[in-house]
């Protein structure tokens, strides 16, 4: 009983759950997609921000 108190649990092997050097980088579509996207939500800031932000503000002030 002793030694099980005594013994530090063992980490599993790091060396099989490597994980991959190469990160999921969007294609250009993509990219440009989000950048469109990006200059939508600009231009309706710029426009009226304050209807904006009202329209996700919730209910009782929440």
């Amino acid at each position: 009983m002793a030694q099980e108190k005594d013994q530090i649990p063992r980490r599993p092997d790091l060396k099989s759950e490597r994980v991959s050097s190469s990160p999921n980088i969007p294609e250009k579509a993509d990219v440009h997609k989000i950048d469109d996207l990006l200059d939508e939500i600009d231009s309706v800031l710029e426009e009226n921000a304050e209807e904006f932000v009202k329209n996700y503000v919730q209910k009782g002030g929440q």
